[in-house]
């Protein structure tokens, strides 16, 4: 079991989930997805910022990283297949599949689960994952045309269904679980029949 604390702060107008996760002993921290409320999040923040972790670039997931990343003197790492979205938003480190972050015991690893974005990336440790939009509890995230479901349903068979069912996910909205409790869902809603010209909202069937 990790010494590591994860704090999840709901930011913004589109209410995104900023997490903190802190190193009690190192007084270091990491910061993931700090989408508004740059100085509420600073403020929250105990000890040295040694990143900030971008899930994707949509902008209620980035919108308080200049004013972060300011403050605190903390690099920002993002998948550069997302760099099209970034407008005006600092990026220092582009993530490349494999890359690693360690908090203490922690380490997060990238893995990129396109579909909602083509940079899209989850953080993926021993316990937990963060997972941005990539799924939520009650499914996966939107997506914008045909071939963007079509490759959520690709990372959902080939990386999220390899996962561990106790992994906790903390996705980008909602509530966090753990992958076990709907895994069926998943793999129900992965071979179900799709039309080729779906996209858009989804949920996994029920229960």
């Amino acid at each position: 079991m990790t010494s590591i604390t994860v704090q999840q702060l709901t930011v913004g107008p589109l209410a995104t989930h900023c997490y903190i996760l802190h190193d009690p002993q190192r007084h270091e921290a990491l910061v993931i997805d700090p989408g508004a409320e740059a100085e509420r999040i600073s403020a929250t923040i105990s000890g040295r910022v040694t990143a900030i972790l971008l899930t994707h670039a949509h902008f209620d997931h980035i919108h308080g990283v200049n004013a972060l990343a300011e403050a605190t003197g903390a690099p920002v790492w993002l998948h550069p297949a997302d760099a099209h979205m970034l407008g005006l938003t600092r990026v220092d480190h582009w993530i490349t599949p494999g890359q690693q972050w360690r908090l203490g015991d922690l380490w997060l690893t990238a893995q990129p689960t396109p579909g909602h974005t083509p940079g899209m990336v989850s953080f993926v440790g021993a316990e937990v994952a963060f997972v941005g939009d990539t799924i939520f509890a009650g499914g996966p995230g939107r997506t914008w045309c045909p071939p963007d479901f079509q490759t959520t349903l690709h990372t959902l068979r080939e990386v999220v269904l390899r996962w561990p069912d106790a992994l906790i996910c903390h996705p980008g909205h909602g509530p966090s679980f753990r992958l076990g409790a709907i895994r069926a869902q998943i793999e129900a809603f992965v071979h179900r029949a799709w039309p080729a010209d779906f996209y858009g909202d989804a949920e996994w069937p029920r229960a």
